[in-house]
């Protein structure tokens, strides 16, 4: 197709999207009255209106049922969890029973360490990605100490060319080839949350594991954005947060993906709690833990019903819609940004260049020249919410349920005068 930078282009699009209607599920913030252009599902995504629904309900069986809402809710919470796993199944290309939803991110993370991260004298490095997310980055760091090494010798960073602003997949191969036996761990970010990346994990985890290495994905940015098949690809584990793409809510609980093969190992090392023993038996108060043969098993403490029902709010809306349709529509939307963003560039004569490659998601990372953060202040003030990462680097993510066709070229708009006036 042969995009055009107008109106009534933009509309056109919107007009054949199938997926248009689902704006009206989100709750879009206003600035001077009018809806935002909003980009930062990246970071937070915007609220599913049947959100509320979940919570009351959750909030009128407390308030009827008191302690009996564990077993006679109508969704009991005692094994309210349960009800996510099959659907972020199919987000993640998973067996429902490789999935659990726990705790927080980086909070997950470390505790999958504990089964996945066993370094001996001889194998004891980790490679990511250069500049991984500062939380990746403390938490690997961490563990190297709590282990008893070196962090600056245990952690490998993988980094882009001299010039280049993204990561060469046969470059993370060579990398992972060259530690060889002395790598006990690959964990990288699925998508980078700076230039919007999505790595090749298929490539990357067969290479790690020909070489004897865990593999595992940080999938903060990738879960509900990019098409995954963690089952499929071998991965070890996983995590991810749900509060970006997943329109769960701020802070929210993460998901956990661990393969099926390491299930049924009862001599895998594991911190463990009573929600995580065999659910036939649990409220028997056995002495002896009972793993669940599920994903489960890593789960500690009794779920947070409360946060785990805005997550299931939202993924009513992706099985309602299914990720294949979700990522038609991702690219399009993306490659309609992009196409603005190039249009408006020859306008402004280059006072900023996208640095994300196409292997991505929806997110664009556009990389300003000669501008500070007046502009993204500016971009602010009229409507448009973008992410803004030092030291000038403006992150714009369209999301397929809420983002329209039309805010691409509104943005163009409000982009081009914003430049215009900062020159």
């Amino acid at each position: 197709m042969t995009f055009q930078n107008s109106l009534a282009f933009a509309r056109s699009l919107d007009a054949e999207d199938s997926l248009s209607n689902y704006r009206n599920e989100f709750h879009i913030p206003q600035v001077n009255s009018k809806d935002v252009i909003y980009f930062t599902g990246n970071s937070l995504g915007l609220q599913p209106k049947r959100t509320q629904k979940f919570i009351d309900e959750v909030m009128a069986d407390w308030k009827n049922l008191g302690v009996e809402g564990h077993f006679h809710a109508e969704k009991p919470w005692w094994d309210y969890h349960e009800r996510l796993a099959a659907p972020l199944a199919k987000v993640v290309g998973a067996k429902p029973k490789e999935i659990c939803v726990m705790n927080t991110l980086t909070v997950n993370l470390h505790f999958l360490m504990v089964s996945f991260y066993r370094p001996t004298k001889k194998r004891f490095k980790i490679l990511c990605e250069e500049k991984a997310f500062p939380s990746d980055q403390y938490m690997l760091q961490s563990q190297a100490k709590f282990h008893g090494f070196n962090p600056d010798e245990t952690l490998v960073e993988v980094k882009k060319r001299k010039g280049e602003n993204y990561w060469r997949t046969e470059d993370v191969i060579d990398k992972i080839n060259e530690i060889g036996d002395e790598l006990a761990l690959v964990l990288i970010g699925g998508v980078n949350y700076y230039n919007g990346q999505f790595f090749n994990m298929q490539s990357i985890t067969k290479a790690g594991k020909g070489v004897g290495a865990y593999v595992g994905w940080d999938l903060a940015h990738a879960v509900g954005n990019v098409a995954l098949k963690l089952h499929e690809w071998n991965v070890d584990f996983a995590a991810w947060c749900s509060y970006k793409y997943m329109n769960s809510g701020p802070g929210n609980a993460s998901g956990i993906f661990v393969n099926e093969k390491h299930l049924s190992d009862e001599n895998i090392p594991r911190f463990e709690g009573w929600w995580g023993t065999n659910k036939k038996t649990r409220f028997l108060m056995k002495p002896k833990f009972e793993a669940t043969q599920s994903a489960d098993s890593w789960q500690v403490s009794n779920p947070p019903v409360l946060s785990l029902a805005p997550y299931l709010a939202s993924l009513e809306l992706f099985e309602e819609v299914g990720m294949q349709t979700l990522i038609k529509k991702r690219d399009r939307i993306t490659a309609y940004l992009e196409f603005i963003l190039q249009e408006i560039s020859k306008e402004v004569k280059g006072s900023f260049e996208i640095i994300t490659p196409k292997d991505r998601g929806c997110q664009l990372s556009v990389f300003l020249h000669g501008h500070d953060k007046s502009l993204f202040n500016y971009l602010m003030k009229n409507g448009v919410i973008p992410d803004w990462r030092e030291p000038n680097v403006i992150r714009l993510a369209p999301a397929p349920f809420y983002c329209s066709f039309e805010d691409m070229y509104q943005f163009g708009q409000i982009l081009k005068n914003g430049i215009l006036a900062d020159l």
